[in-house]
This record gives C-alpha cells, sequence and structure tokens, in this order.
C-alpha cells in the first residue's frame, strides 16, 4: 500500500513538472515577437511613411507611386496597423498640397486631416514632413514686390560666391516642369502636383518671405499642436556638394538665417513639439560635418532643435562599419537621432550613392536588380539595424519610407521589407531576427 502511494505522488509530481515546462514552452513561444514594433519596442519606435490612400481608405483619390486595387489598399492598411506603431506623412503636409493659394485662406486641409485622424485613431506617434523645402513650394511664396533690378543685382551677387545653383531663377524667366517629385527648384512638376516650377516676374523682398514664412508654420503646426509630435522643420538645405548651403530662393532672399527662424516659428506655434533638422547623404562625412555647422547656428541663433533626421536611403553595398561609423559621428551632437526615410536600393543603377535627387531617380533604380539581391539587401538590413541596436540610446525613431515596394519612390529597386502585394520578404525575416538575437544574447545592453 505504501509502494502505491509512492507511485501515484511520483506520478503527480511527474504531471506537475511536465505541464510546468509545458507551459513555460509555450510561454516562450507565445513572446517570440512577430511584428516590427513589437520586436523593437525596447529599442526604438518603427515607422512607415504612409499615402492619402492609406489615410482615406480610397482608391479614387490621386497619390503619386500608388496605384492600387481596393483589395491591396486593405492589405496596405493592414500591414500599416499590424506592423508600424509610428508615421509620417508622404506628402500631404508639404507646402504645395497643404498650403497652394497664397494667405491665410490658402489652405487646403482635407488630406492633412484625414493623416492626422489616422494616426490618432490607430495610436500611432505621428510625425510630420516638412515644413520647408527648396521643392514642393507654391510659386507664390516666392512672388512679391522685389525689383527686376534688386533680383538681378542679388543673383550677381551670389554668383561671384558661386553659390546659384540650377534652380535659381532669372528674373523674368519661365520656370520649367519639374519630374516627379523633383528635389530640384522651388516648384514641383509632374504628378499629382501639377506644373508649377520657378515663379516668375518680381520675387518677394526678405520682408515678404520671412512673413510668409512665420505664417505658413504657425498656421499648419498650430493646427495639429499637441497632436503632431514630430516636425521637420527644414529639410535637405545642404547642397549636394555636402561642403555649401543649397542656393534655394530661401537662401537667396532671406539669407541663410532663414533655417532658425523657421525653428524659433514652429517652437512658438507648439512648444511642446520635437523639433527636427533632416537631410540625405549623411553617411557621408561632408554632409555631417555641413550638418554640424547647420546645428550650431541653429543653436547659436537662440532657436530650439531637438532631433536630428538622417534619411538614409541607402543600398545593398551598406555595411554595418559604415553605419556604425555615420551614427558615432552623430551622436557628437547630443541630439537624438531620427532615421527618417528608410528604404534601401537593389538596383545595380543606385549602388554607389545614398542620394535622394529625386529628378535622378529614374537613373538610380535602372538596370534590372543586382546579383542575389535579396541575400544581399537582407544582410545589408541585418548589418544597419544591429548597428542601430548598438546606438539604441541616440536612435529613436526608425522610419520606412513606403509601406510595400509597390508604393515606393524607388519601387523599381525593391527597397522596403515587403513586396508589392505586402508579403514579407528575406529582409523582413533578417531585421526581426537581429531584434530576437539581441534579446536573447544581451546584444549591446551595455
Amino acid at each position: 500500500m505504501r509502494a502505491l502511494s509512492l507511485r501515484i505522488s511520483l506520478f503527480v509530481v511527474a504531471l506537475f513538472i511536465i505541464n510546468t515546462v509545458g507551459c513555460a514552452s509555450s510561454s516562450a513561444v507565445s513572446e517570440t515577437p512577430t511584428t516590427l514594433k513589437d520586436a523593437y519596442k525596447d529599442y526604438f519606435k518603427i515607422g512607415v511613411a504612409i499615402n492619402r490612400l492609406v489615410t482615406t481608405g480610397r482608391t479614387d483619390v490621386q497619390a503619386d507611386n500608388a496605384n492600387r486595387t481596393p483589395e491591396q489598399l486593405v492589405k496596405d492598411i493592414a500591414l500599416v496597423k499590424e506592423q508600424f506603431n509610428a508615421i509620417v506623412n508622404e506628402n500631404d503636409l508639404k507646402p504645395i498640397l497643404i498650403h497652394p493659394n497664397p494667405g491665410p485662406e490658402g489652405y487646403e486641409w482635407e488630406f492633412g486631416d484625414a493623416y492626422v485622424k489616422f494616426g490618432e485613431d490607430n495610436d500611432m506617434y505621428i510625425t510630420g514632413h516638412t515644413l520647408l523645402w527648396h521643392s514642393q513650394v507654391p510659386n507664390w511664396f516666392f512672388q512679391g514686390t522685389e525689383t527686376e533690378e534688386e533680383t538681378s543685382a542679388l543673383l550677381n551677387l551670389n554668383q561671384v560666391f558661386g553659390q546659384v545653383a540650377p534652380e535659381a531663377p532669372q528674373p523674368g524667366a519661365r520656370g520649367t516642369r519639374g519630374t516627379r517629385g523633383g528635389r530640384g527648384g522651388a516648384g514641383f512638376g509632374g504628378g499629382m502636383f501639377g506644373g508649377r516650377g520657378m515663379n516668375t516676374g518680381p520675387r518677394a523682398t526678405r520682408e515678404e518671405l520671412i512673413e510668409r514664412m512665420r505664417e505658413h508654420i504657425h498656421s499648419v503646426v498650430g493646427r495639429y499642436k499637441g497632436k503632431v509630435k514630430v516636425w521637420d522643420v527644414v529639410n535637405e538645405a545642404i547642397g549636394d556638394g555636402g561642403s555649401t548651403y543649397r542656393s534655394t530662393q530661401w537662401v537667396q532672399i532671406i539669407g541663410e538665417d532663414f533655417i532658425p527662424m523657421a525653428f524659433k516659428f514652429a517652437h512658438e506655434a507648439d512648444p511642446d513639439a520635437i523639433l527636427r533638422y533632416n537631410d540625405y547623404g549623411l553617411e557621408g562625412k561632408a554632409r555631417r560635418d555641413k550638418l554640424k555647422q547647420i546645428v550650431k547656428d541653429i543653436q547659436d541663433a537662440g532657436a530650439p532643435i531637438h532631433a536630428i533626421g538622417t534619411q538614409t536611403h541607402i543600398n545593398a553595398n551598406t555595411t554595418f562599419q559604415q553605419m556604425d561609423e555615420t551614427l558615432t559621428d552623430l551622436e557628437t551632437l547630443g541630439l537624438p537621432i531620427h532615421v527618417t526615410e528608410l528604404d534601401m536600393n537593389v538596383s545595380m543603377g543606385g549602388q554607389r550613392g545614398t542620394g535622394a535627387n529625386l529628378a535622378d531617380n529614374a537613373a538610380a533604380t535602372s538596370g534590372g536588380l543586382i546579383s542575389q539581391a535579396d541575400q544581399q539587401q537582407a544582410k545589408a538590413y541585418a548589418d544597419l539595424f544591429k548597428a542601430l541596436i548598438k546606438h539604441k540610446d541616440s536612435v529613436d525613431l526608425v522610419v520606412f519610407w513606403g509601406v510595400c515596394d509597390a508604393v515606393s519612390w524607388r519601387r523599381n529597386g525593391s527597397p522596403l521589407l515587403f513586396d508589392g502585394e505586402d508579403n514579407k520578404k528575406a529582409s523582413f525575416d533578417a531585421v526581426m531576427k537581429v531584434a530576437i538575437e539581441a534579446k536573447d544574447n544581451n546584444y549591446y545592453q551595455d
């Protein structure tokens, strides 16, 4: 009888152990993250750029790079909600779309409002792109009462100092049509933005343009105060050579101090918003050095700047060492780092640079895909995210520039983690694996 009792007791203990181990195994399996936002929740927010199809749920609205069927759009929206916890507008807060006509009555808020509402409804961290840029700005911003003689004198002075870029207008000259998304001139030509090239006739005076800038920033930031948490205040002010300011009408009419002015105006409109300077090609030292000067100029002027936006339009040749060096150098500014427009081009035509000139995009995504594109992209994405995790104390936000390859501005370069039908690519698995292994093995947890 005693032996039977002992056997029963051992059986009960064995069942307890089996159940305990089984529960632990089930718990471990259930804790393995399946989404980007969950995998990286201990490191930084994971965001995505969305277009007006996603924010409205409609396929009958015009949006660049977004020819989607209703069925595809449903999948796009579901993917955004499933994988990401932050968003940025691809276009709908840019001046040419939200403020196409002069003055306080010239705003068109419909799609900007839809973007912000989408973020609020889905508990997303909402970022705003962009208040000032040299592209996608309506002509009227730069038209005014300056005489032709004053314009000619200014242009001649700029030419003496070698500051006039191809986009600089000549007095009385007619503007040219832009390319789709062209990041060149003051206007923005093709696609959904119409044929608005350079302004014609007299330009605005410094005082006129400063007031328009102030009114625009106050109105846009003020409308979304407390809702949009981060603003790209100034976008791409560094010239393509990397060592000078881009010669734009902002610089030509106001001067380089337009940048700290813009940050001051944005802070006045929403003192709690995170204000960010955003640029591309910061993987190169010359552009990072110019960025440091811009940040210093902003701070010396007593204007607030709270974060650095590095676009990170990279290619499959990108290595851990390159990104580690970039992030280490950016950390010397003492500001949070936001990766703002992440994608990775695997076209043969785009393996030499990290630029973001949309006018050059056709060449950058030409020539077919590189050999073993999926594997090379997956490795490069893994190296990038290893570097980002290493610098997790400085990196607050990582945003992919598009939901899937089909809606990317570089769709011919297959640059994102999801293909045109929203299926996960090898790069998605590689990025997820980095986060899971980092957590399991305490990588970069110092």
